[in-house]
């Protein structure tokens, strides 16, 4: 009798994602040998954000439903549907899994109380009477210790934040479950945006293959509820609008990505990171000169925001001594450079760790066969152009916004304004790991699939994660 060999991944990507999720258990280890030796570095479940809380919840049945059809079809369905159902799907489907990953914490617990804390953005909201005096005066309130200071998540932001939770509570959506609801259906557009970057970026088949992947994001645990998850969704909408533009040659999607990259930025001042990925998309282009017209897109934002007494850079510096007026200060940065790093394990999951093996891997092919010796002393740029020398072509889509997530992550890790909590932080950007999901042999999917959702049903059902 003939027995079919049972499929393993490659060698290469299970020691790429042993090697990651060892790294958390080091970083948990040595977090709690530190507390135990009177050094703590601020983290209740160090290096995660999150108590110690086994549990299960309404959410239960749901998720694991979801877990086992998504790795079960998604694959073969992603591959057969038409492209704008496969994306309506999608939606929907993150949509879901993010909110049975929270209603396992119960509907309170898990989303209506989320932002109605002291330290939350909700908090505020009942104080906000005159939009426009509230934007001129917000950077005076930035700094603690003062009595009129913002709470902590307000003041660590730009006003787009808060501006969010004010219009929601102007139009009669208020409280805590209508703003982690918005939460959650905004964040569930990453699931729209990211595939159809790589769509028009690159190929048709590697955008499905990255639907099953960022439907099951593990990040969706920190994404309902947080407004984190809805500066990623925002986002990644933009990006999106932005590959439509220099793709199509259409100016309205330009404008259009501007200005919701230009918001993101008054959401978040982390968020001014996201330009290496808008210049990955930039690169891939096939109509560059349309990028200009983001930038028609973006002024208007910044200007409205300045007009009324907002000056970004000046909120900028007050939030970093802010930063360091609070636990930041305490939070050793010599332990945080690197557990950070082992929270994408978590965040993004171990594939996170199989794309970028195979991304670097693809982009030095890539090179390798495009380009001359770049180690040449007498090179020139004639000599680059008469080889064929060009940027990347568009079936490097994948590889290349996978590459600029991690220099993101990297470029905000080393600046020690990213220590601890950046599971839900990191969002915007660990988000388009997934970009690169086609790089993964397609028979080792469902496997590295089933992977993700393990990590994600772990963290909730064992943990009771906060911020």
């Amino acid at each position: 009798m003939n027995v079919t060999p049972r499929h393993r991944p490659a060698r290469a990507d299970l020691i790429a994602a042993a090697a990651a999720l060892g790294l958390f258990a080091v970083a948990a280890v040595t977090g709690g040998v530190l507390y135990l030796l009177g050094h703590p570095v601020h983290a209740s479940a160090a290096p995660l954000f999150a108590g110690w809380l086994p549990h299960v919840g309404p959410g239960t049945p749901l998720a694991l439903l979801l877990a086992v059809l998504v790795c079960w079809r998604g694959p073969a369905l992603a591959a057969r549907s038409s492209w704008r159902a496969l994306l309506a799907i999608s939606y929907a489907t993150a949509v879901a899994w993010t909110l049975s990953l929270a209603l396992i914490d119960g509907w309170q617990r898990g989303i209506a109380d989320r932002l109605t804390t002291e330290f939350e953005y909700l908090h505020e909201v009942p104080g906000v009477t005159d939009i426009p005096a509230m934007l001129a005066g917000f950077s005076g309130r930035i700094l603690d210790l003062q009595p009129d200071s913002w709470t902590t998540h307000v003041s660590g932001h730009p006003p787009g934040a808060l501006l969010v939770f004010v219009w929601l509570d102007r139009v009669g959506l208020d409280g805590g479950g209508w703003a982690g609801l918005l939460c959650i259906l905004v964040a569930g557009l990453v699931a729209v945006a990211v595939p159809q970057t790589v769509r028009l970026l690159g190929t048709d088949e590697a955008a499905r293959a990255v639907v099953p992947f960022v439907v099951l994001f593990p990040g969706a645990v920190w994404a309902g509820v947080s407004a984190d998850g809805l500066f990623a969704g925002l986002t990644a909408t933009g990006v999106a609008l932005l590959a439509y533009g220099v793709t199509r040659g259409r100016a309205v999607g330009a404008v259009a990505g501007g200005a919701l990259l230009a918001f993101g930025c008054y959401l978040s001042y982390g968020l001014i990171l996201m330009a290496p990925i808008a210049l990955a998309v930039v690169v891939l282009g096939r109509h560059r000169r349309t990028v200009g017209w983001a930038f028609v897109g973006a002024v208007p934002v910044v200007a409205a925001f300045t007009a009324t007494g907002f000056l970004w850079p000046t909120g900028y510096h007050l939030v970093i001594e802010r930063y360091y007026q609070g636990i930041a200060s305490d939070r050793p940065y010599g332990y945080w450079v690197w557990a950070d790093l082992a929270l994408v394990v978590v965040a993004a999951g171990p594939v996170a760790a199989v794309i970028i093996r195979r991304a670097a891997l693809a982009a030095r092919r890539a090179f390798s066969s495009r380009w001359p010796d770049l180690r040449r002393p007498d090179l020139r740029w004639s000599d680059l152009r008469r080889s064929g020398f060009r940027l990347p072509g568009a079936d490097q889509a994948g590889w290349l916004l996978a590459l600029a997530a991690t220099a993101v992550i990297i470029a905000a890790d080393l600046s020690g304004y990213s220590k601890a909590e950046v599971e839900r932080i990191w969002l915007p950007f660990t988000c388009w790991f997934m970009a690169g999901a086609a790089l993964i042999p397609p028979a080792d999917r469902r496997s590295w699939l089933a992977v993700q959702a393990g990590v994600a049903l772990t963290v909730n059902h064992l943990l009771l994660t906060g911020w």
